[in-house]
């Protein structure tokens, strides 16, 4: 193997290129990025750059290494697979390796409108400029995208009302913590409305969203709307590819499409022994997951299967939550002192001894700390 082809310009795009390196491959590496701008960072989009606290300079991630041939305004439009050429807007490029790390896009709810969303820096870019006449804001989507926007809106003395199929927060953390989350967000002046039926936006085709509908009638109106309601994985450069797509890029334990072939990062989904794929969309997995795929890419069955820590992290509403472990059942919670108080807390699921998911809220943990408390059902300490 002697030329590696990237295709994506995200953290697990740049990750998967300097593992490369790190692992001893020598030949030629070509990093594929459909971004007019250098690789940046996605995490302040909500926050910082929001907020006009950070400019695109800020978030840039380090300059990968002069010897990645680094391409930026490439789109890749199609995959040979038999002759392994990836087909782009600018030309064609042969490959005998291939990193696939073409990431996600926002979801949206409304094509035909000018439709908000906060994905990459033009979003930031393009939502500022119309805060500044904004006084009221509805955001609809109550995950960590959403609960970010909002914490955000409000820091800059928006009017926030948000809105979402379920309870915000309880499907990642649980209804406990979720709970507590929502009441510091209440405090900070926050308005929630759950429909399970969903909403629809209205207004203009072509035009900024006037507000949504939920299933039950009620209406709201804002000056802006901002939609944080999931991703969908950039996969259709890959169609007729012969490929797998099933929620994004099938893989294997290791990141394999195929012996020469792997995928990571938002793209990626792997088939579990349920019958179900999973995508984790999240920053930390696709760090760890474009290792595990370089490696794999290089080593074949000698490099290590990729074991997901399940770790995220998110700051609103002046909480910083970290937390480690797959989602476990609130009735396995065991709360401490710190949490009964309102204070600072390590929150814990599962056995003491051997912990399926930990949460530190507003905890000193760092996070590798925080990894090595999960541990799998065998008590085998989770690999970090």
């Amino acid at each position: 193997m002697q030329n590696i082809v990237v295709v994506g310009g995200s953290i697990a795009a740049v990750t998967a290129a300097e593992t490369l390196r790190l692992e001893g491959f020598d030949g030629s590496i070509t990093l594929l990025s459909q971004e007019s701008v250098a690789p940046y960072t996605r995490v302040p989009l909500s926050k910082g750059a929001l907020a006009g606290r950070e400019s695109l300079e800020d978030i840039f991630l380090p300059s990968v290494s002069g010897d990645v041939d680094l391409r930026t305004g490439v789109r890749a439009d199609s995959l040979d697979l038999n002759n392994r050429v990836v087909h782009t807007n600018s030309g064609s490029i042969v490959w005998d390796g291939l990193v696939i790390a073409t990431g996600a896009r926002a979801r949206r709810l409304a094509p035909e409108l000018r439709e908000f969303v906060v994905r990459d820096h033009r979003d930031c870019d393009e939502l500022r400029d119309e805060l500044v006449a904004a006084s009221s804001v509805l955001v609809v989507g109550g995950g960590f995208l959403g609960m970010e926007i909002a914490s955000t809106l409000r820091q800059l003395d928006k009017s926030v009302t948000l809105i979402d199929r379920e309870p915000p927060m309880q499907r990642l953390v649980g209804s406990i913590v979720a709970a507590r989350i929502r009441d510091v967000a209440l405090e900070a002046g926050i308005l929630f409305h759950v429909d399970p039926g969903g909403v629809e936006l209205f207004g203009e085709p072509g035009s900024r969203p006037l507000g949504a509908k939920t299933s039950c009638g009620r209406v709201f109106e804002a000056d802006l709307v901002i939609s944080a309601v999931g991703d969908v994985p950039n996969v259709e450069w890959l169609a007729g590819s012969g490929l797998k797509l099933a929620g994004g890029v099938c893989v294997d334990s290791r990141c394999r499409v195929r012996a020469d072939v792997v995928a990571a990062g938002d793209v990626a989904s792997r088939f579990l022994h349920s019958g179900n794929e999973l995508r984790i969309p999240s920053w930390t997995n696709a760090v760890d997951q474009s290792r595990a795929a370089a490696r794999a890419l290089l080593h074949g069955d000698a490099a290590p299967e990729y074991v997901p820590s399940h770790y995220f992290w998110t700051e609103q509403f002046g909480l910083d939550i970290k937390v480690s472990g797959p989602m476990a059942p609130d009735s396995e919670l065991e709360t401490d002192e710190g949490w009964n108080s309102g204070g600072s807390s390590l929150l814990t699921w599962g056995p003491p001894d051997a912990p399926r998911r930990v949460l530190g809220w507003n905890h000193h943990l760092r996070p590798a700390q925080l990894k090595r408390l999960t541990r799998n059902r065998s008590g085998l300490l989770r690999a970090t």
